[in-house]
């Protein structure tokens, strides 16, 4: 048995990176002792039972700054300000793992990329250093301070002591872009949905699932639904997802929107079954932010047997097979792929068990047990 830290910067955005960390810790504790390092007000056990991952909550060690609480809050407070600052987390993560490094065996990350002093497997979501590089680069002007702080070089990037992941094959592009070498690819882990409805059984509904944040666009949601009821479909939308403290405001938005239309209904923080529920009894997901580095919302719509529409851009286009008649490029034709699959009878077509998350811990586990030998 190891002594493995997993580095997250937070859990407190509650979306899929943070699936992938909670995955992780399940899918090591059965061989090693795990510790979790992270910058987070919320419980890894209560997030992991919204996420319906076993989590051996009493086997996992959780270490936090000394008043990181405290400091959780006061980002999350001025996210809506100032945005998530998940640079900032991970450097000061990354120095509270740093002060305990030589009590450990190997290091996982699983919020991005980082300069460590022993052996790492790092999963990349998208990388959060050196965003100079990119020649689209739109990062603040302080991620040349984080990443010299915390971020790794070239060449310690491309060490044997350091494993790279990422999470689609178009993050693996920009890693390849920034750090010069390319990662393997390991999809996130997303399981089939039980207790799917018969496609004929099933509401003609929308479901979008996910953050409740400006990034993901859900009142563009809204405007799509909008439009296809403008067409004669009577389709109704679900909002449901987490609603952090940092988009509150965002929120307040979304919710007053809702009021507004009898056909939408938001359900904010709700358990999984719930999240379910809707996911196997609806026909349509809908997920409107564009260069998703994944898009674990689309993948859950896939496992929940439903017709998936997302932007023409980022990993989402891997899950859905890159299919014209699922991506688009605007609101408005958004509104035409789903009106169109409306009108059309259009039944799903792609498996949903193609990322489940017994291939997601076997792949961490054999990672894990080549980065220790």
């Amino acid at each position: 048995m190891a002594r493995v830290a997993v580095v997250h910067n937070t859990l407190d955005f509650q979306g899929g990176a943070d699936i992938v960390c909670l995955s992780v810790c399940a899918a090591l504790q059965g061989e090693h002792d795990v510790t979790l390092y992270t910058l987070s007000e919320t419980d890894p056990g209560a997030l992991a039972e919204r996420f319906d991952v076993e989590l051996a909550r009493e086997r996992l060690n959780v270490r936090r700054p000394t008043g990181g609480g405290t400091a959780s809050r006061t980002l999350s407070a001025a996210a809506p300000f100032v945005g998530p600052q998940l640079p900032l987390r991970s450097v000061l993560v990354h120095r509270l793992f740093e002060r305990d490094a030589e009590a450990f065996d190997l290091v996982v990350s699983t919020a991005n990329e980082f300069a460590f002093s022993l052996p790492s497997v790092q999963y990349v979501h998208y990388p959060q250093f050196h965003a100079r590089r990119l020649a689209d680069d739109s990062s603040d002007a302080l991620n040349r301070l984080w990443s010299r702080l915390a971020g790794p070089n070239r060449a310690e990037i491309a060490s044997d002591s350091l494993t790279t992941l990422a999470n689609s094959e178009w993050t693996a592009d920009v890693v390849e872009r920034v750090y010069g070498i390319r990662p393997a690819v390991l999809h996130p882990p997303v399981d089939p949905i039980d207790g799917r409805w018969q496609w004929e059984e099933r509401e003609d509904g929308v479901v979008v699932v996910g953050r409740i944040a400006p990034d993901k666009r859900v009142l563009d949601a809204i405007r799509v639904v909008d439009g296809v009821r403008e067409r004669g479909h009577d389709v109704h939308l679900h909002i449901v997802g987490a609603a952090p403290r940092a988009y509150r405001q965002y929120v307040e938005r979304v919710e007053a929107a809702a009021s507004e239309r009898a056909y939408v209904a938001v359900e904010r923080d709700v358990p999984r079954d719930r999240i379910e529920t809707l996911l196997g009894t609806h026909r349509y997901g809908l997920n409107l932010k564009p260069e998703e580095h994944f898009g674990m919302s689309v993948a859950e719509y896939v496992a929940a047997g439903m017709i998936a529409f997302a932007p023409d851009s980022g990993g989402q286009r891997e899950i859905l097979d890159g299919r014209d008649d699922r991506l688009f490029a605007s609101v408005e034709e958004a509104v035409e792929r789903l009106a169109h699959a409306v009108e059309t009878g259009e039944q799903p077509s792609q498996s949903a068990d193609r990322f489940d998350s017994g291939r997601f811990r076997e792949a961490i586990r054999r990672t894990v047990a080549r980065a220790l030998h």
